[in-house]
Formats: structure tokens, sequence, C-alpha cells
């Protein structure tokens, strides 16, 4: 493979093009969303470009002020990085750690006399300007790799209306991206320039850190690939046999749980559905969860590519938002303040147990999480009110907070997104499919949902 063949290659995008520096010492691989040193395009593509220049690859890793990220969800991130520095080393990667202020990437590239700087992508709208602010004030060619899906979303050209539009699209691409290739290593061992600066994975590293600690850690939940890899085979071994019948039941936990994983990038989209795929459950059960796994998380992801109100009411389609206008009149049975919510002050003691999971465990199961936010739309002022109060406590409280999944969701919940007009009319919700306290608990055991909830 040349140069030039592999800044083809469809997982790459050419930020800052041109020649790699022939005096450079190395390949850096600028290490952000995809946390990871197994089944990591990114990385990959980082190495066999330092194997055709002939130089060795170092992996650049920052501790930055994140939005809306919090303590949290920083001691979960910071939990993993030993293991990742230990498999970089095992295929013979450098690993660089770092933290705010001394966090400059274009700087560490000119003291380590970059060649290349090869980056994952991510969507979202504030690491995104990060990338476009980088290629701007570097002097070498810099790539992103789309490492966070199967199929690269950039094949996908444009935001897709809804999973029916998205799956074939998916499904026609997928023998072209599924199948696992051999990992590169560095022919080149990465060799510390003297006085080049790093932290230890064995520091404090939170110490100091300017973050917000008002929202605790999860002890039941440890970062890492291990971790990842553990819970992955957990799932498989106990929970995806059924896993079609037993999915929405959230007293039975019958979900992967790897999401936390999936959305820090500790372990790779493609690791977990080819596991699943090659599992012995039966082939509804592999299905019904590769559906999750592969469509509807990448349907999320292009919703967050492509429409740059992802985080807000005007994501909706034109329907939802003229149906939402017409009945934001309608009066409000009741109306909670963000406080009450936060809180789980509210009369209903399925939004309750809910609200209490998410604070207390870092996460929501999926099929309650619909619940929970269609409830906000309910209770709340205004529809944009509740997109905006749904958006702050996810992303406060969820591990997996400000992730696509998560803001598709809501935008599913509360504005119809991924969805249809549904009837008949109703009072708050319109055309926007209803659920309620009756409707859900029919679906699963609720009593039982509130009582395991209540026990934590």
């Amino acid at each position: 493979m040349t140069f030039d063949d592999l800044a083809q290659d469809a997982r790459v995008t050419i930020r800052h093009g041109g020649t790699p520096a022939a005096e450079g010492r190395c390949v850096v691989y600028w290490m952000q969303r995809a946390q990871r040193a197994v089944d990591n395009p990114a990385l990959d593509t980082a190495i066999e470009a330092a194997n055709i220049l002939g130089k060795p690859v170092v992996v650049f890793f920052a501790l930055v002020s994140y939005p809306n990220a919090n303590w949290r969800h920083y001691h979960f991130m910071v939990e993993a990085l030993a293991d990742t520095a230990a498999r970089l080393a095992k295929r013979n990667v450098g690993f660089v750690l770092r933290r705010h202020p001394d966090s400059n990437l274009a700087a560490f590239c000119e003291e380590a006399r970059a060649s290349l700087v090869v980056g994952d992508e991510n969507p979202l709208r504030e690491p995104e300007r990060w990338r476009q602010e980088l290629a701007r004030k570097l002097h070498v060619p810099f790539w992103t790799v789309d490492a966070d899906v199967i199929v690269p979303s950039k094949l996908l050209v444009k935001e897709q209306f809804a999973a029916r539009t998205i799956r074939s699209r998916i499904h026609a691409l997928l023998p072209k991206f599924f199948a696992p290739g051999a990992e590169p290593k560095p022919r080149v061992v990465w060799k510390a320039p003297r006085g080049l600066r790093s932290l230890s994975t064995t520091d404090d590293l939170l110490d100091g850190f300017p973050l917000d600690r008002s929202t605790q850690p999860v002890a039941a939940l440890r970062g890492g690939t291990d971790k990842a890899l553990k819970a992955l085979r957990q799932f498989i071994t106990q929970r995806l046999v059924s896993y079609a019948a037993q999915r929405n039941e959230p007293a039975l936990a019958g979900t992967s749980q790897l999401s936390p994983y999936l959305h820090f990038g500790h372990i790779g989209p493609r690791t977990v559905a080819l596991a699943v795929r090659d599992a012995g459950a039966p082939a509804a059960d592999r299905d019904a969860f590769l559906e999750q796994m592969i469509v509807r998380r990448e349907l999320a992801v292009n919703f967050v590519r492509y429409n740059p109100r992802y985080d807000s009411i005007g994501s909706a389609e034109p329907w939802a938002l003229r149906t939402l206008r017409e009945h934001a009149p309608d009066p409000r049975p009741y109306v909670y303040t963000e406080r009450q919510l936060e809180n789980a002050r509210t009369h209903d003691p399925l939004w309750n147990a809910a609200q209490r999971q998410m604070v207390l465990a870092g996460w929501m199961h999926g099929y309650v999480r619909m619940y929970w936010a269609k409830k906000i739309l309910e209770w709340s002022p205004s529809a944009e009110a509740a997109f905006d109060i749904a958006v702050r406590l996810n992303d406060r409280y969820e591990l997996d907070g400000r992730d696509p999944n998560g803001y598709a969701g809501i935008a599913w919940a509360v504005a119809g997104k991924h969805d249809r007009a549904w009837g008949p009319v109703r009072p708050i919700y319109g055309m926007v499919r209803y659920m309620s306290f009756a409707s859900t608990s029919r679906k699963f055991d609720s009593k039982a949902y509130i009582a395991q909830i209540g026990a934590l």
C-alpha cells in the first residue's frame, strides 16, 4: 500500500493536505474519542502511515475541559488510561499524557517534530471545532479517521430520515468494513526524545484539575478496555439469549450495558458486533442486538453529524415542530421545575425510579429512558424547555451523556425524530408519539423495576 492509497481510504478525511514532513521524527496519533489500543481504525491508520514513512508512532492524549463533563465522567475516563498505555506499549507505540494547561496539540507536534498527524473523528459541535482549528494551525498533513462507527458516516452523504432509510444503505456497505483486519505493528519502535514531558497513568491526574465535582463517580462501573471486554463476555454468556424478548424489561437488565465503554471508545463497535454475530445465541437474539448496535447507533451518529441543531428542538422535522407549536398553549396537568425533576420529586413513581437510576447508577435502561424524556415534555412549560432540560440532565448524570445516542433518543422522544406522526392527536404531544404510565407499565413489570431502583 502506498501513502496515497492510505489517504484515499473511505474512513479517512484529509483535514490538512500535503506531503509528510521529511525531517519529521514520528507520526502523532491524537487520541480523543477512540480511547483504546485495539480495533481502532484511527490508530491502525497512523501505524500504517508510519510504516510507509519509516517512522515510529506516538499517541498524544490530553485531559482538557470538555463541555458538560464532570467528575463522574473524568473519573471513568482516567481509570482506563493505564490499560490503554499498557496495550499501546505491547504494540510498540509511544504514549504521551498531558493535561490542561499543558495540553496544546499543535505545540506538542512541533516539540515531537511530527511528520503527519492522525486523529479520530467526533461529530459533536465542540470537538469538530477543535479539529478545524488544528487543521488551520498545523504545518504538516492532518487526517481524521472515523473510528466510532463500522460504516464511515461520510459515505451516507446526508442526514437520514429514519432507520428504514438508513438500514439498506448500512447493510450494503457492511461487508466492506465488517471484516476485522490484521492489526499492524510499527516497524520502528518509539523512543521518547530527551526532555519530552509526559504525566504517568499512576499520577492523581484529577488532583487540582478544574472540573465540576458535584456529581460523584459510579463505583459499580469502571473504565477501560479490559472492563469493556469483560462486560461484553458477560452479556453474551448471560443475557444475549432471550435479548429479543427481554431487552425492554428494565427489571431484568436485559441490555448489554456497554454504552459507557462505547461512548469513551474503550471498546470498538466492530469488536462488539463481531462477537455477537459469532455467538451461539439464537439468530433472532443476535439480529435484534445488531439492529440496535449498528443501524440504530449509526443512525444517531448520522443525525449528529448532519444536523447542526442536534441538541435542541430545532432538530425536529417540520411536521413535529408544527404539531408541537399548535399544542404549545395546551394546559399542563403538572409543571415541574428542573430542580424538582433532577431530585425525582414528581407524582410518578416510575419516572422517579428512572431518574434515580440515572443519578445513582450512571445509566438508565433504554426503554424507560424513552418514557423519562416524554414525560419531561408533558411536564415542562414548552417543548423547547423540555428538550433543553432532558439534555442537561442526561449529559450531567449519564456516563454515556454528551453522546449521539443520547441526543437522538431525546429528539425521538420529545420531537418525533426518526419517528412518524401518530394519532389520535393528544394534548401537549399533538401527533408526537405518546407514552403513559399505564401503557408503559403493561410492557414490563414496572413494580419490580421501581422496587429494584428503590433498593439502590
